[in-house]
């Protein structure tokens, strides 16, 4: 199931997978995207599920301070606006995430063409 929603030029789409309670860092799979989906601090964030730095994959890490750390070399990453700690040079990704009633969405951002022509983006 997906939702379009145009007021935000975001297409919506439902996480299938079961969420634990509480905090979690976990892998999802939305659209064909591989992302690490956590709670932190009561809040849901989404963000790519791979390292900049090493590749490694992120949903294998922990969250601490508002930052997500990589599992392998200790990267950290800051929840609010995927900025690498201080000296790092590097970002991760973030992409929209709400909560409804009938479940957890992803939200990605639609091309111009799709947005236009009502395509998938």
């Amino acid at each position: 199931m997906n939702k379009a929603d145009t007021k935000d030029n975001l297409r919506w789409y439902k996480i299938e997978e079961k969420l634990p309670g509480g905090e979690f860092v976990m892998q999802v799979q939305v659209a064909g995207k591989k992302l690490c989906l956590l709670r932190h601090e009561g809040q849901l964030h989404l963000v790519q599920n791979y390292c900049p730095h090493a590749g490694a994959v992120l949903s294998g890490g922990w969250c601490k301070n508002k930052m997500i750390i990589c599992p392998v070399h200790r990267y950290a990453y800051n929840l609010d606006n995927g900025r690498g700690a201080e000296g790092q040079g590097d970002y991760i990704e973030l992409y929209a995430v709400r909560e409804e009633a009938e479940g957890v969405y992803a939200g990605f951002k639609q091309s111009l063409f799709s947005r236009l022509f009502g395509g998938r983006s």
